[in-house]
């Protein structure tokens, strides 16, 4: 048998090392996303290359693919019961889905060294939002042409930092419905939940396309997630609003820390490449 007519090997299966890593990866993306209504990529993605060796672009587009099975239970966990505003999750995807390309627009423009800093100082007003104003538990969102005005705008720069800095999705978009719309705190992270979707989806068919996904890895690491996500959304609603307000409060200055050196990382790279 000549070499060009030999069978493709199968890809091998992890070891029982890499399997408990991966499980151990899902279910902390499990209870960030059920408990804080995000999608839990900003822990999948330094995760994935820490443990299992992946380099940011493979990692960033893999975890895209354990974002939606998470974010599919725990919207549905949230919904059962009702704390999921369907239209609002529709505009909040259309703006999100907008100002993704714009995000990536201006990463090519922008001097790498200012873009996690830019992510950074969004997170400084969100921090001092959630310690003046503490989100109630059964605000709901009006919706009028101004709120649907407000709701595109949060989808929107929900996009922009996602294209800039890798970073978006319910860190943006659960203060921006706490604090500026009214919306309770259940509320907001299921219909954040509910807007990751179609954005995880369709991200992941992307990616399937330039053949930058591990899918094995990728589903081990969402199932897993999925199967734990119903107990972080629980947990939530057993926590009082202002516990949860400095529970999400420690999150992000955790997300921005990890922004920071992978931007640090990043420009690192950039500079030894010149």
């Amino acid at each position: 048998m000549t070499r060009a007519s030999r069978p493709p090997r199968p890809s091998r299966r992890p070891s029982v090392r890499a399997l408990v890593v991966l499980v151990a990866i899902g279910v902390v993306a499990g209870v960030l996303s059920g408990l804080f209504g995000v999608g839990g990529g900003v822990i999948v993605v330094p995760a994935l290359m820490a443990f299992v060796g992946m380099d940011q672009r493979r990692a960033s587009s893999t975890s895209l693919v354990a974002i939606a099975p998470a974010a599919v239970v725990g919207a549905l966990t949230y919904g059962l019961q009702g704390e999921v505003d369907w239209l609002a999750a529709l505009t909040l995807a259309v703006g999100s889905v907008a100002g993704a390309p714009l995000g990536a627009r201006l990463l090519r423009r922008l001097p790498l060294r200012v873009l996690p800093w830019i992510f950074v100082g969004f997170i400084a007003v969100v921090l001092v939002s959630l310690v003046v104003a503490v989100p109630s538990r059964g605000g709901d969102v009006r919706y009028g042409l101004v709120e649907a005005i407000v709701l595109l705008g949060i989808g929107l720069l929900s996009g922009v930092l996602s294209g800039l800095v890798g970073v978006g999705g319910g860190v943006v978009i659960v203060p921006g419905l706490e604090l500026v719309l009214g919306a309770g705190d259940l509320l907001a992270k299921g219909t954040s939940l509910l807007t990751m979707i179609p954005t995880s989806v369709s991200g992941t068919i992307a990616n399937l396309r330039r053949g930058s996904v591990d899918l094995r890895i990728g589903l081990t690491v969402g199932i897993t997630a999925a199967v734990v996500s119903p107990f972080g959304a629980v947990l939530a609603r057993a926590v009082d609003p202002r516990v949860g307000s400095w529970l999400f409060a420690a999150f992000l200055v955790v997300v921005a820390v990890i922004v920071l050196r992978r931007g640090r990382r990043v420009a690192t790279t950039d500079a030894d490449a010149r």
